[in-house]
């Protein structure tokens, strides 16, 4: 019996490893991608209701928020296309929304999911800042860093044939692993952490795609400043439990900077 249990968790992780598009890099990815972009869209419905959305056209906020994330999925669609990706991009449909919340936090989930808390404008204070940290989420989302983080949960939790139930069956375990990755929600517990490549595949990623939408990536720098500082003497920004802002992330950051202006050109130049 034992023998089965290893043999059938060694064969789901031969199956579920896989190059990731973009990235070029092999990663774990137990899960179907259709199948987590359908329990996100799920989830996305369910925590609008359950939280005050903020509406557009009758705020300024709001409209910037759907206004940059317009102008970074029209880049990616053309950065995708360009590369010959387009069908990577097969299931999304963005949608952009802002959340009255004081919490200093961000997250987009597969399809295309996007939220952005009021707690995180302040600290963001222009809208090119605002398009580093969308493109940032965004990319997490398009490496597939959650479906990682969800596999890695479901290996650490379970094992074998209790594992390839789970994954089949789309369990209530599953859609716990999706929100714990994405950080969604107040009651999710302990968020699972981004791996530091992880981190550093979305700041490049996220800085090349704010800079094609004519924000400028050199934005980035004073804003995980401000991060860092918000975090200093008191409880940090939720979006730090996962996004750790330190000096070497700045320090890495200004090394993709060249790569990343060349991609920037100013709207209406």
């Amino acid at each position: 019996m034992q023998r089965t249990i290893v043999l059938a968790g060694f064969m789901l992780l031969v199956m579920g490893c896989s190059q990731n598009a973009i990235t070029g890099k092999n990663q774990l990815t137990l899960y179907n991608e259709a199948d987590i972009q359908n329990m996100a869209s799920q989830q996305y419905r369910q925590f609008l209701s359950e939280n005050r959305v903020v509406s557009t056209g009758s705020n300024k906020d709001a409209e910037m928020v759907r206004r940059v994330g317009t102008r970074l999925t029209n880049a990616i669609n053309s950065y995708y296309a360009t590369k010959g990706l387009s069908k990577e991009l097969e299931g999304y449909k963005w949608e952009y929304n802002l959340v009255d919340s004081k919490e200093v936090n961000a997250w987009c989930m597969p399809g295309g999911k996007i939220v952005v808390y009021t707690g995180l404008l302040p600290i963001t204070q222009n809208e090119a800042a605002l398009a580093v940290v969308m493109g940032h989420e965004i990319a997490h989302a398009l490496a597939k860093h959650g479906n990682e983080r969800m596999s890695r949960g479901a290996l650490q939790q379970l094992g074998g044939v209790a594992l390839s139930v789970a994954v089949a069956n789309k369990t209530p375990a599953a859609q716990s692993l999706l929100m714990n990755a994405y950080g969604i929600g107040s009651n999710v517990g302990v968020m699972l952490p981004f791996s530091r490549s992880q981190e550093l595949e979305a700041d490049k990623f996220g800085l090349i795609f704010s800079a094609m939408a004519g924000y400028n990536p050199q934005e980035a720098i004073p804003l995980w400043e401000r991060m860092e500082k918000a975090g200093n003497g008191q409880k940090p920004p939720e979006i730090l439990s996962t996004h750790p802002a330190e000096a070497k992330r700045i320090e890495k950051l200004r090394e993709l900077m060249p790569e990343a202006l060349q991609y920037y050109k100013p709207v209406g130049r």
